[in-house]
C-alpha cells in the first residue's frame, strides 16, 4: 500500500511511519543520502543494514575531490597556449569558428572546442621533374624546386584535402604554361629568369584559386636538359653560342681600346689642321698687304722695285739650292758648298754661344 494512499497510516516516503504530531527523522534521511552517493562512486557498504554512519563514512571527500578535480579539468582544458610561430584554428562541433593569435588563448573545452596549431613561419621545401615541349616542339626536362610557407592555417587545414600536393600539381602546370611558350634556347640559356619569374607568378595565382592557404616564397630551375638522344649536338650549340658571346665581347674590349685612341689621333689632327688653316691666312694676308704696300712703292720707283724683287726672288731660290761657281775666264769649274759652309758656321757659332754661357754659370 502506497504511503499516501488511503490506510497507509501515514507513512514517510521511506517507510517509517509517522504520528501525528512525530516530526520525520532528518538524521536518517542524510544518512540514506548518502548512502546513495556512496554506492553510485563506489563507497557504498556491500551488507545489509539500514545504512549507518559507517556505510557513508568515506564519500563525503570523494565527492568532494571528484567535484574539484572536474572543475580542474574544465578550467585546464579550456585554455591554450600559442607559441610565436604557430597560429591555432578552433572549432566547435567541428565548424571554424575563429583563428588565435599567439599567447595564452581561451576556449570552450573539448569536445565542445577543438584547436589545431599550425607552424606559420617554417619554409617548407619540395622538388619535383617533369618533362615537356618547348614551343618549337622540342622535348625538354626540368628539375624545379620551390619554398612555401603557410599564409591562412584555416585554408590549409581544411579547405583542401591535401594542399602539397595541390602545390605540385600547380607548380606543374605554370611550368608547363611557361616553358610551352618559349624556344628551347630561351628555356636553355636565353631566359631562364624571366621564365622562373613569371612561372612564381602564375603558381601563385593558382593555389590561391584552390584556397590551399600557401605562400609560394621562391622557384628555382635545378637542372634544364634535353634527351640523351640530341645532348651532344644541342652540347655544341651551346658552345658555339659560348664563343660567339666570347668574340663579341672581345671585340667590345677591342673597340673600346682602339675608338678612343682613334678619337685622341683624329683630335689631333684637326687640331693641325686648324693650326694650319690659320697660319696660312694669316701668311695670306701679311702678303696681301705687303703686296699692297709695293705697288705703293711701284709707282714712286717702278725700275727701283723692280730690282729688289728680282734680288728678293734669287735670294729665295739660292738660299734653297746648291751653289756652283765658274770663272768664266780660264772655263775652270770649282764647287764650292756655301750652303754647307753657311750651315757648319751657323752651327759653330751656337755651340760656341752655348759653352760660353755654360762657363759663365
Amino acid at each position: 500500500m502506497a504511503w499516501n494512499e488511503p490506510g497507509g497510516k501515514r507513512r514517510d516516503p521511506w517507510g517509517n511511519g509517522g504520528g501525528k504530531d512525530q516530526p520525520p527523522d532528518l538524521e536518517d534521511m542524510l544518512n540514506r543520502i548518502k548512502a546513495s552517493f556512496a554506492s553510485l562512486f563506489g563507497g557504498g557498504r556491500r551488507g545489509g543494514g539500514d545504512g549507518g554512519d559507517g556505510g557513508g563514512s568515506g564519500s563525503g571527500p570523494i565527492l568532494i575531490l571528484a567535484v574539484l578535480l572536474g572543475i580542474g579539468y574544465l578550467f585546464f582544458s579550456s585554455y591554450h597556449i600559442i607559441d610565436q610561430r604557430q597560429r591555432g584554428v578552433v572549432l566547435r562541433f567541428g565548424e571554424y569558428v575563429r583563428t588565435l593569435e599567439p599567447g595564452w588563448q581561451w576556449h570552450f573545452p573539448s569536445p565542445i572546442d577543438r584547436v589545431y596549431t599550425v607552424d606559420v613561419t617554417q619554409v617548407r621545401s619540395s622538388s619535383d621533374e617533369v618533362s615537356m615541349l618547348t614551343a618549337d616542339e622540342n622535348l625538354v626536362f626540368i628539375d624545379f624546386a620551390m619554398q612555401y610557407d603557410i599564409k591562412d592555417p584555416r585554408a590549409f587545414l581544411f579547405e583542401v584535402k591535401d594542399p602539397e600536393q595541390s602545390l605540385s600539381e600547380a607548380a606543374e602546370s605554370a611550368v608547363r604554361q611557361v616553358v610551352g611558350s618559349r624556344t628551347l634556347d630561351q628555356v636553355l640559356v636565353g631566359a631562364r629568369a624571366e621564365i622562373t619569374l613569371e612561372a612564381l607568378d602564375l603558381m601563385q595565382k593558382l593555389v590561391d584559386n584552390y584556397e590551399t592557404g600557401i605562400n609560394v616564397r621562391a622557384l628555382n630551375f635545378q637542372d634544364v636538359r634535353v634527351p640523351d638522344q640530341v645532348k651532344d649536338a644541342f652540347d655544341d650549340a651551346i658552345k658555339a653560342r659560348e664563343d660567339e658571346q666570347r668574340l663579341a665581347n672581345e671585340a667590345r674590349a677591342y673597340a673600346s681600346e682602339v675608338v678612343p685612341k682613334a678619337r685622341g689621333r683624329a683630335a689631333r689632327i684637326l687640331a693641325e689642321a686648324r693650326g694650319y688653316r690659320e697660319a696660312t691666312i694669316a701668311r695670306s694676308k701679311g702678303e696681301a698687304a705687303r703686296f699692297e704696300l709695293m705697288v705703293a712703292e711701284y709707282k714712286a720707283a717702278p725700275d727701283v722695285t723692280r730690282k729688289r724683287l728680282a734680288l728678293d726672288t734669287l735670294r729665295q731660290i739660292l738660299v734653297r739650292t746648291p751653289k756652283v761657281l765658274m770663272d768664266a775666264e780660264s772655263g775652270s769649274l770649282m764647287y764650292v758648298p756655301l750652303d754647307k759652309l753657311l750651315e757648319q758656321a751657323r752651327n759653330g757659332a751656337r755651340d760656341n754661344t752655348a759653352v760660353g754661357r755654360r762657363e759663365g754659370q
